[in-house]
């Protein structure tokens, strides 16, 4: 396993999980790697770098802690198309919850915004009524629907 050379990466704390929170992420996203795990004496992992999509990220298993994940800080994932955004939402939301407007929380307490390019392409629409009437149908959805907001900026135009 390769070690991460950037000097910048995200971080997490995780209180037990690291391991599995590790194995479940690299096995959604395309070009991910498991990296290098430092282990306790025990053999738990005490900290781990890994890779999703070509995005570094280091983690420990600190414990228990006062403060846990919210979604003040989130990873977002911008998809190509509305298979795209049905497949990481199903992956990561399993065994999690979902939120508003793209967000889910997964299993480890974690935030995702998993957000279709096309929403970003339907709140820059020149037209501000189709603008609005996008950004409108995508303040009552949980996961975000393509051909919803594409008919409510249609209807809006």
């Amino acid at each position: 396993m390769t070690r991460i050379d950037t000097p910048l990466s995200t971080c997490l704390w995780f209180d037990d999980r690291l391991e599995e929170a590790v194995a479940h992420y690299t096995s959604i996203f395309p070009r991910s790697s498991a990296g290098a795990m430092a282990r306790n004496p025990d053999g738990t992992v005490l900290g781990a770098e890994w890779v999703l999509d070509g995005m570094p990220f280091r983690g420990i298993n600190g414990g228990p802690v006062h403060a846990h994940f919210s979604e003040a800080v989130s990873v977002s994932v911008q998809c190509a198309d509305q298979a795209e955004v049905d497949r990481y939402w199903d992956a990561l939301v399993d065994g999690g919850e979902e939120s508003r407007c793209g967000w889910l929380t997964d299993r480890f307490g974690l935030s995702w915004q998993i957000v279709p390019q096309r929403l970003y392409d339907l709140l820059g629409d020149p037209d501000p009524a189709r603008a609005q009437a996008a950004l409108r149908a995508m303040l009552t959805m949980s996961r975000i629907v393509v051909a919803d907001l594409e008919a409510a900026a249609d209807a809006a135009g």
